[in-house]
């Protein structure tokens, strides 16, 4: 990483867990950094978000997507979480590498994020982008991620990363 990225946290995963969770994170930097790796413990699950355990309908995003054989757009508003994935998702097969970069965190307005994901999957993977949403002036103080499918979990071994960006 650049050196304006600092390591806040890393949680690598000794057992599956249902969400991974980044608390207290401090308001020292100007924007953040999630790295996420990962594969589901079972069948084709997307990734979602939710900053300060907000589960208000206050989230937004626009996708753009391809996956080698398809290409397309998509939006959602009034979710409950962010995506972080929708075509190029992970599951028990193929990890998927999702970085989110979450900008102004600490400020008093909205927050937006921009995410890639990128998935192999032998040549049937796929690759996305998404902007996203959330309509909140609170500073960002957590960030969760979880599966949708809810009897999924993250297995043994994803590694999350969230970094601090500082003023370059």
């Amino acid at each position: 990483m650049p050196a304006t990225y600092e390591p806040i946290a890393t949680t690598t995963l000794g057992s599956a867990a249902s969400s991974i969770t980044f608390s207290s994170i401090p308001s020292t930097y100007t924007d953040l950094r999630v790295v996420l790796v990962t594969k589901t413990t079972s069948g084709n699950a997307d990734i979602y978000l939710r900053f300060n355990s907000d589960s208000g309908s206050n989230y937004s995003r626009t996708i753009l997507y391809g996956t080698g054989s398809v290409a397309g757009s998509g939006r959602n508003t009034s979710q409950t979480y962010l995506y972080l994935t929708g075509t190029a998702y992970p599951n028990a097969s193929y990890a998927a590498l999702v970085e989110a970069d979450i900008f102004s965190y600490a400020g008093s307005t909205y927050k937006t994020l921009l995410n890639k994901v990128a998935t192999d999957k032998n040549g049937a993977g796929g690759v996305e982008a998404n902007v996203g949403l959330w309509r909140s002036t609170s500073a960002i103080t957590s960030i969760t991620l979880t599966l949708e499918a809810s009897a999924q979990d993250f297995p043994t071994g994803t590694t999350a990363t969230l970094y601090g960006i500082k003023s370059a």
